[in-house]
This record gives C-alpha cells, sequence and structure tokens, in this order.
C-alpha cells in the first residue's frame, strides 16, 4: 500500500468518524413536521396567487401593480423552493403534499417537482462537482464571460419551459426521437447546460400526467386569449411574473456553492465544503434564502434534514464543535461576499486555465481524496 493510499484511508476514517458524531448531535431533529409544512405552503400560495391577482388587477403603471409583481415572485419563489424539500423526502412522507404543490404551483408555473429528480446526483460523491453534476458550474475558475453567460440566460427561461410544455412535449408523444431527446436533454431542472442524462423509466407516467396538465393549462389561457378577456400585454406580464421568480432562484443560485472545483470528484467534507451556509441575519437573507436555503452546506452534510429544522441544527453543530471544526469552513457572513469572492476568482482566471473546458468535453470524474480548500 503506497503512503498515498494510506493517508486517504486514514483521512476517509477521519471524515466518517467526525460525520458520525455531527449526526449524532442532530439526530432528534430529522423528523418532518406536517403542519409547519402545510401552513408554510398554504400561506406562500396565498400571497403568490392573492398578489398575482392584485399585480394583472391593478391600474398600469401604478405603485399598487408594481407591490404586486414584487410580492408574487416572492410568494411563488418560496413556494417554488419546496420542490427541494420534496426530492429529499422518504416516499411515505407527505404524500398528498407533494400531490398539493403540482396543483398550486408546480402545474401552474409549469415546474412540476418531477423534473428534479436528478437533483439526488448533485448529492452524489461521484457527481457532485464534475460535469455530470447538473447543478454545478465552475465558475469561480473559469474566466468572467461564463458567469456573464450564465446571467444573460435569465430572460430566457421562462421562454424555455413555455416551449418545453407547449410544443416539445405534445410533439414528442407522436415522435419517439424526438421523445427520447426530451427525456434527455430536457427533463431535468440544471444549471449545467452541459449536462445530460435519461429521465428514470420508473416515473415516468407520472411525468407523462404532469405534462398533459401543463398542456391544457396552457391551452385553457391560450382559449382566455382567443375567445376571453385576455390581451397580449397580459402574456408579457406573465413572462415577467414568471421570469423574476425563476430570476430570484437563479441569482441566489450564484451564492449556493464556491463553484471552483475542476471536475474532481470530492469527499463527503470537500463537498459540503465547497457548499454555502449564509450566516448573517439581513433583509436579503430572509427575502432570498427561503425554505432553508440559506443552510446550504448543512443540507449538503444531512440532506434529509427538514427545512424547519436546520437552525436549530446550525446553532447545535457550532456548540458542539466550536469555532475550529470542518463545518465553520462552511459559514459565510454575506452573499455579496460569496459572489465577490466567484467574481475575484473568475476575474484571475486566465482562458487556457478554464474548468469549464472539461464540462465541456463532458470529461468523466476524476477520483480525488480532497477533504478540504
Amino acid at each position: 500500500m503506497t503512503q498515498a493510499n494510506v493517508i486517504d484511508q486514514t483521512t476517509s476514517i477521519d471524515e466518517r468518524a467526525w460525520i458520525r458524531e455531527a449526526h449524532s448531535v442532530v439526530a432528534d431533529l430529522m423528523i418532518h413536521d406536517a403542519r409547519v409544512y402545510w401552513i408554510d405552503l398554504l400561506a406562500s400560495a396565498a400571497l403568490a396567487w392573492g398578489a398575482s391577482a392584485l399585480y394583472f388587477l391593478a391600474e398600469p403603471w401604478s405603485v399598487w401593480q408594481f407591490t404586486g409583481l414584487v410580492l408574487a415572485s416572492v410568494g411563488f419563489y418560496r413556494a417554488g423552493t419546496f420542490m427541494h424539500e420534496i426530492i429529499h423526502m422518504p416516499r411515505a412522507v407527505l404524500v398528498h403534499f407533494r400531490k398539493a404543490w403540482d396543483l398550486l404551483i408546480g402545474v401552474p408555473l409549469m415546474m412540476p417537482w418531477i423534473l428534479y429528480k436528478n437533483h439526488i446526483g448533485h448529492h452524489s460523491r461521484v457527481h457532485f462537482g464534475t460535469p455530470q453534476d447538473g447543478e454545478y458550474l465552475p465558475l469561480a475558475s473559469s474566466p468572467l464571460r461564463e458567469t456573464l453567460l450564465y446571467l444573460l440566460k435569465l430572460p430566457l427561461l421562462s421562454l424555455m419551459v413555455l416551449a418545453r410544455f407547449a410544443l416539445a412535449a405534445p410533439l414528442s408523444w407522436l415522435i419517439p426521437p424526438l421523445r427520447e431527446w426530451v427525456l434527455t436533454r430536457a427533463s431535468a431542472y440544471a444549471s449545467n447546460p452541459f449536462y445530460s442524462k435519461r429521465f428514470p423509466a420508473r416515473d415516468q407516467r407520472y411525468l407523462l400526467a404532469v405534462e398533459i396538465a401543463c398542456l391544457c393549462w396552457i391551452v385553457f389561457w391560450l382559449a382566455m386569449t382567443l375567445f376571453g378577456p385576455v390581451e397580449l400585454v397580459h402574456w408579457l406580464m406573465a413572462w415577467l411574473l414568471h421570469a423574476l421568480t425563476l430570476g430570484l432562484n437563479w441569482v441566489r443560485n450564484l451564492a449556493a456553492h464556491r463553484y471552483d472545483n475542476h471536475g474532481q470528484a470530492l469527499t463527503h467534507t470537500a463537498q459540503f465544503q465547497d457548499a454555502v451556509n449564509i450566516t448573517g441575519q439581513t433583509w436579503l437573507t430572509f427575502w432570498l434564502f427561503p425554505v432553508g436555503l440559506r443552510y446550504h452546506a448543512l443540507h449538503h452534510l444531512f440532506p434529509g434534514l427538514p427545512y424547519h429544522n436546520m437552525g436549530q441544527a446550525h446553532r447545535r453543530l457550532l456548540q458542539h464543535f466550536g469555532d475550529e471544526s470542518p463545518y465553520t469552513k462552511a459559514n459565510h457572513d454575506s452573499f455579496f461576499r460569496v459572489v465577490g469572492d466567484l467574481l475575484k476568482g473568475a476575474a484571475s482566471t486566465p482562458a487556457d486555465r478554464s474548468a469549464i473546458k472539461v464540462w465541456r468535453q463532458g470529461a468523466q470524474p476524476k477520483a480525488s481524496g480532497r477533504m478540504a480548500r
């Protein structure tokens, strides 16, 4: 056995021991409180739909219309982030909650939770931080133009969603090769444009059901445009609301990770240290990181931890391990500082050392015993 193998084996043992100890500190917090989930979702959906009514019915260009737009986007964004909770729930937990979420949010916004099944791969030690990770782009280790390209996609996201359900889905039901493409390239929520993985066969029946529901929703509003009171300006307003809702998450995602990996597979500890906890208590943290998203590193440490217990789990870990532990390396006090570090890294990365080349080439992840950077 080589010295490197001895070090890797020792590190792995130490890592597992630390994670087991950390889990023992928060083990009693792994239970989902159904009351919290239902109350939060229904309140967020009520805010979103009520503010949407204000937005569409208020005097054009008035303060009330602007207020409705802002509150509706925040409400939809908060309610939408429950998709992340749903993906990590055991199948037997809150079964009806999943269907209610699709009815209230998933189908109307054309973002059914089933398309987020790929998220589980984001927590894989083999795939995390590699080209096979649908939610990781090495923006901090690639030139600034890659971050600019990422941001320029923002106004197109809603149009892509509409095209996926209004055109690609129904056409793919009739054209098998197109269906295969849709299932492989257009059935996963991913920020990594090079990501490609076929949608799981066992979930295709539910996918077809929500595709039909989304198409019916679109046809309904087309009929209301042709024969009812809906005008083209309302479609423009709907695009703006939808784009702002998705945009909040798109911008928030810049501070979800450090994004400086070059494609190597990471250990569990290195994985959650690449993720970010935003510890500063500000109005921006409250609005931009709802439903536990501010504890993103904690989530990568314990993916099954319910959002309503994350604050308590965070405090326990800090108290138990103190200021010098693997966990504290993932804590950052400001969204702007995290994004600033990303931009600094991008600005100092020359084109010939860009990590995005690995993503474009679709290179296989490389093994690494890295614990921290």
